[in-house]
């Protein structure tokens, strides 16, 4: 008896990562194999920036802080050691916010912990 295939299944597995290469350029986006592997690499690189994202936005929001607390004559060390040591219950995001689109509370901030 020859062996039986599930046409069905393996076809809905192409379509699915032949979807997900759409868009790309040359034979990325219909030869198999090639897909394939563009895809599967993809996939990987959106896991580890998903990861570095968080990374590079807080030092972001470390470069604005330093910036907003340098204009006010402290460092960004200064500045957060005594933002902990005031217990100042603020994040970086939020600082950096309060930095880039409201100075003066953020000059309010540094005025508390001066």
């Amino acid at each position: 008896m020859p062996r039986s295939q599930n046409k069905v299944a393996s076809r809905a597995r192409k379509k699915k990562v032949l979807k997900l290469a759409k868009g790309s350029f040359g034979r990325r986006k219909n030869v198999w194999t090639v897909a394939k592997n563009s895809v599967e690499k993809g996939l990987g690189y959106a896991y580890r920036d998903r990861r570095a994202k968080k990374r590079t936005f807080r030092a972001l929001w470390i470069q604005r802080i330093n910036a907003a607390a340098r204009e006010h004559g402290m460092s960004y060390s200064e500045f957060m050691g005594k933002i902990n040591q005031h217990g100042v219950e603020l994040n970086r995001k939020a600082l950096a916010d309060l930095a880039m689109n409201n100075p003066d509370a953020f000059k309010a901030v540094v005025e508390k912990v001066k």
